[in-house]
């Protein structure tokens, strides 16, 4: 059969039932040969936004994510989707047009290394240099990209390797040499980490990404129960544990709560699973965790001991290692650190003034309210704060966020990707004006497809993280911060895209207008909050300072 062909049907075979992409010259056989296929193709109207959305869906499911673009341009779009993804450990296949063997390396029209370029953001990449090898590089990629520490990967195929004839005979099985994931914890060290936990008398788990990676918020539930210990989690580790749980302190870090920051600073055993030591999680390093060993598992190698200083480390998949942490240990009761946690909680809890304006946490507060299980997706600044301090999330993949690249614009394309894996549920894109901006046209995709994302944006008409800092940094000089956009109509820019839009200008407006926009399930629905324009995220730790000196503004 042709090339295009076979990589349709391998995709069928790899369980692939979703595609986020954009055709062009470079890989229109793939689309001839996908024409008559059974997967569905959502098309994008920006590959970055093909690249995110995929992203959303992996993140979601659990599944890998796939996007397709065409050379040149096509594929160049698609680099910061694939650095998002890189940088959370999401497991993706971008496959990009390439144009044909012959003339690579000839500035051929709509010609671009995307191989060399992406080669510092993705977990391992391919161009199919010969037809013969182009199903063993397919199912290499997926291998790759969902095991051991989960990751993107692109495969970019010439143009002539897609009309060229292979025989199709898919591999079941691969294996790559020098490419063995660790899975299991040493031992010695297992045991060394249980003997750090019964001797503790302050311990708290610091719960990352991996956590939820690896499918082991139950193991980890029976963990902190079994010890106990207190669990605060990372951003990309929100929802590794259930936050109405009494031993869950929340989110740790620059935004995270005081008695979560406190907790760590004061603890004398940390115990962390599937994070990479953030310096939005850890504050000033020489400051981090001052009186306590530090415990950390991961299945990447590379990441222990390159932030942090690390007493026992265990190399292994989060959910194994807890598995055999489980045998050994035993319950020790911890009354005087159960009662400090429980001052600091009552001494400093989240709060915002309440002045009768409309305020983002509320509105962040009434989608929990009324939708608890809604899958929420963030776009990046005081709107991706502002979720991750009030949306009180109830289950893994539950909170989709850009957490290490950062990424404005994520938030809405990821919630398409997560609808697409979830049709029945309610998903929800907090936004900021800023970032919704810069992924709009993707209103013409949802509307496309009947997409029912529901955007609800926290309009102040500012960059308004950058703002926030303009502020208490930088002596009120708002440079380029200001988005002017006061008479810009969300609503009607959604309208005009054939969605459905609304305004927000009061708290008793919040309830009934998010039970109206979860009940339309035919289109996307934007919501226009036009909260309180100076409001700030605090609590907040300054850059370069510590967890325990945060400020709460």
């Amino acid at each position: 059969m042709r090339g295009a062909d076979a990589i349709v049907k391998a995709l069928e075979d790899e369980g692939v039932k979703n595609i986020f992409g954009i055709p062009g010259g470079a890989i229109i056989e793939v689309y001839d040969a996908l024409y008559d296929s059974g997967i569905n193709h959502i098309l994008t109207r920006h590959e970055q936004a093909a690249v995110h959305a995929a992203d959303g869906y992996a993140r979601a499911s659990g599944k890998v994510g796939v996007a397709f673009a065409t050379s040149g341009p096509g594929a160049t779009n698609t680099v910061t989707g694939i650095a998002t993804a890189y940088m959370d450990s999401s497991p993706i296949i971008v496959m990009t047009g390439q144009v044909p063997r012959s003339l690579i390396g000839n500035d051929a029209f709509q010609e671009a290394d995307i191989t060399g370029i992406t080669m510092p953001v993705t977990k391992h990449n391919y161009i199919v240099t010969n037809p013969s090898e182009l199903l063993h590089i397919i199912k290499e990629a997926f291998y790759i990209a969902s095991t051991g520490r989960p990751g993107p990967v692109l495969i970019d195929v010439p143009k002539d390797v897609t009309v060229a004839e292979v025989e199709y005979n898919y591999p079941k099985k691969i294996s790559i040499p020098g490419y063995k994931p660790k899975t299991k914890g040493h031992p010695k060290q297992v045991k060394r980490a249980a003997e750090l936990i019964m001797e503790s008398e302050r311990p708290v788990i610091l719960a990352g990404g991996g956590i939820i990676l690896s499918n082991a918020s139950e193991e980890l539930i029976r963990f902190a129960e079994l010890i106990p210990a207190f669990v605060v989690t990372t951003l990309m580790g929100k929802g590794a544990f259930p936050e109405n749980h009494p031993l869950c302190l929340g989110f740790v870090g620059m935004h995270g709560s005081k008695y979560a920051n406190y907790a760590l600073t004061e603890c004398d055993l940390v115990i962390a699973i599937g994070t990479r030591f953030s310096d939005r999680t850890t504050g000033r390093v020489d400051n981090f965790a001052p009186y306590a060993k530090i415990i950390h598992i991961d299945i990447d190698p590379a990441e222990i001991g390159k932030n942090v200083r690390v007493d026992v480390p265990i190399v292994g998949d989060a959910k194994e290692v807890l598995k055999d942490i489980l045998k050994i240990i035993k319950y020790k009761k911890r009354k005087e650190w159960e009662d400090k946690i429980s001052q600091w909680r009552r001494k400093y809890p989240l709060r915002y003034k309440n002045d009768g304006k409309l305020k983002p946490q509320y509105v962040i507060e009434k989608i929990f309210t009324i939708e608890p299980d809604t899958i929420v997706t963030t776009e990046v600044g005081q709107n991706q704060m502002w979720a991750a301090q009030y949306f009180k999330t109830k289950y893994p993949r539950q909170f989709i966020s850009s957490g290490g690249l950062g990424t404005m614009g994520f938030g809405f394309p990821a919630a398409i990707g997560a609808q697409m894996a979830f049709p029945d549920k309610n998903v929800v894109d907090v936004a900021g004006d800023g970032s919704f901006l810069m992924n709009i046209q993707e209103l013409a995709t949802c509307v496309d497809f009947n997409i029912p994302v529901k955007v609800a944006i926290m309009n102040n008409q500012f960059l308004g993280m950058v703002r926030q800092w303009q502020e208490l940094f930088y002596k009120e000089r708002y440079s380029a911060t200001c988005l002017r956009c006061k008479e810009l109509r969300f609503d009607k820019i959604a309208e005009g895209f054939g969605g459905v839009g609304m305004v927000v200008e009061k708290p008793t407006e919040v309830e009934e207008t998010l039970r109206e926009a979860f009940e339309i399930r035919d289109a996307p629905v934007v919501i226009d909050f036009r909260v309180e324009r100076l409001e700030n995220v605090f609590p907040m730790v300054p850059a370069g300072a510590g967890l325990n000196q945060i400020i709460d503004g």
